[in-house]
């Protein structure tokens, strides 16, 4: 019989994925179907966390899901969700299944990087638990703002967890769209509820630090715009009259990108200096970030709100950082300390870290951002955060103020990760020192913004080549050496990240002088 051909006939679908079925975004129905995912957090972290031979997935979501006019300003910001690419180190244990989405694929050669650190496990066997996948979208949008608009992409996320396996989500930071996400999935998040997220604000974080009695600098909290500002600045004035410097950080800014920073004109107090700054404001404000204007700034401020804090001088100073973490049970960990290393004209930006912090402070830290967690477990947190610090010595004696919580994994989360994985070592909270099995003390230096315009060019395989030749690669016998993270950033931005671990601090230093000497040495004209 001839067919006709001009028929309508009914098309099956591939998938039969159907978003209507879910509840919409921030509704009262979604919130309630998070909260009853979530409570299968617990009994996966109390009775499969600990087995490595449990059947798991772990579907890994490097989204930053940041402000993306601010994260613009950031180079190569699209290629720091390899950051998390330490986490397929998880596939040392042999039936832990890792599924790493993001917005762009991933070159083979990274992969199999860090596949072949992996302890007892060969990159065939590592590879075969190891799920891809893309979105093909190097758009300035929140990577999981790209998966939500994908909703095949999403049912392919559910069909690569095994049948049997229970599963959950690794992110970077959660927000609304992770929440939405979970809820599509049908997987709960390790990591704080979206709706506590006013707790790592720059006004939340000084609200915590007060309530649990952490000293913060002398400021002003949840201000909503340019006349708040104004009335901050003359208030630090006229409370310490010696004070040069203030600092108007917005709410939610990151690495030092959402703050500015502005100095105080001569003697200049009360009502004088409050007519001045009518004036004079807008001129002397300098963001820290130089793409950013005044105006934008300002901008944003009205947006995301924020604080003033008085700029905190001294001769010996340091910038500090302990990681925590809460996990589902309750329990408190001191993860690690840091001693970060800033740069900029008035130290703002975030360029990389010393671990462990120095030993003059760091239990001393870890003590406060221990009471700083008791406040934010009665408040529900869950997941992993940072406390940042602002220490001077004076009189040979160290005073510190907390200045923000980082509630999201940051800066000084991977290296320690990759340190964590690499030896299977753990951090002595008494001691502060990270000590492996056989009783080895580790140190690193780790940056994210290694950055040359001669580096321009390079592809991840020369980089790989580059260090294997010079022997700067990480050896697991001496357990010592170099992890490179960010490759796909460094032929395009010459800018990538660098994890370097020796026996001491010297040692760990030497290691990041060695490499920057050898890839410039490599990259000479």
């Amino acid at each position: 019989m001839e067919q006709n051909y001009n028929e309508t006939k009914p098309v099956q679908k591939l998938f039969n994925y159907c978003t209507d079925c879910k509840p919409k975004p921030g509704s009262p129905e979604e919130l309630e179907a998070f909260a009853n995912i979530q409570l299968g957090l617990c009994n996966q972290f109390e009775l499969f966390f600990p087995d490595n031979l449990a059947s798991k997935t772990i579907v890994v979501i490097p989204s930053l899901s940041l402000d993306q006019e601010v994260l613009a300003k950031v180079k190569g910001s699209l290629h720091y969700e390899e950051r998390l690419l330490c986490l397929l180190m998880l596939l040392r244990m042999p039936r832990a299944n890792v599924i790493y989405v993001s917005s762009m694929p991933i070159d083979p050669v990274i992969i199999d990087y860090y596949l072949h650190l992996l302890p007892g496990i060969t990159g065939y066997h590592a590879w075969q638990r190891l799920t891809l996948i893309s979105c093909y979208d190097a758009s300035p949008v929140p990577l999981t703002k790209k998966i939500l608009q994908r909703p095949r992409l999403i049912q392919r996320i559910k069909q690569a967890i095994p049948p049997g396996n229970v599963a959950h989500i690794a992110c970077f930071n959660t927000t609304p769209l992770e929440r939405t996400l979970s809820v599509q999935l049908d997987i709960p998040i390790y990591g704080c509820d979206p709706s506590l997220v006013y707790l790592g604000t720059k006004s939340g974080s000084r609200r915590t630090f007060m309530k649990a009695g952490v000293p913060v600098p002398t400021g002003a909290e949840n201000l909503t715009g340019y006349d708040d500002i104004l009335h901050a600045i003359v208030a630090l004035k006229d409370m310490h009259p010696e004070i040069k410097k203030a600092v108007v950080k917005l709410n939610d800014g990151f690495s030092g990108e959402g703050n500015a920073v502005m100095q105080y004109p001569g003697e200049l107090c009360g009502r004088e200096l409050e007519d001045w700054l009518k004036d004079n404001l807008i001129k002397i404000l300098k963001p820290v970030s130089p793409d950013i204007s005044v105006d934008m700034f300002l901008e944003k401020f009205i947006l995301m709100e924020g604080i003033v804090e008085a700029y905190v001088e001294g001769k010996e100073k340091t910038s500090p950082s302990v990681q925590c973490r809460i996990n589902p049970m309750g329990d408190i960990d001191i993860i690690s300390t840091h001693d970060q290393v800033l740069s900029g004209e008035d130290g703002q930006v975030f360029e990389g870290a010393h671990f462990p912090a120095d030993e003059e402070y760091r239990t001393t830290i870890a003590q406060m951002t221990r009471c700083v967690a008791e406040v934010l477990k009665q408040e529900g947190v869950v997941g992993r955060f940072g406390v940042d610090f602002i220490s001077v010595k004076e009189n040979n004696e160290w005073t510190h103020q907390a200045i923000e919580i980082n509630l999201r994994k940051g800066g000084t989360t991977h290296p320690f990760l990759m340190l964590q994985f690499l030896t299977n070592g753990h951090y002595n909270e008494a001691t502060g020192i990270f000590e492996t099995p056989n009783g080895q003390q580790l140190y690193y230096f780790a940056s994210d913004n290694v950055q040359s315009n001669a580096y321009k060019g390079l592809t991840p395989q020369d980089l790989i080549d580059i260090a294997m030749f010079h022997g700067l690669h990480f050896d697991g016998a001496t357990q010592k050496g170099v992890m490179f993270h960010m490759i796909s950033a460094l032929s395009q931005y010459g800018k990538m990240g660098i994890v370097c671990i020796g026996s001491s601090r010297a040692e760990a230093y030497a290691y990041y002088l060695k490499t920057i000497a050898v890839l410039d040495a490599e990259t000479e004209e």
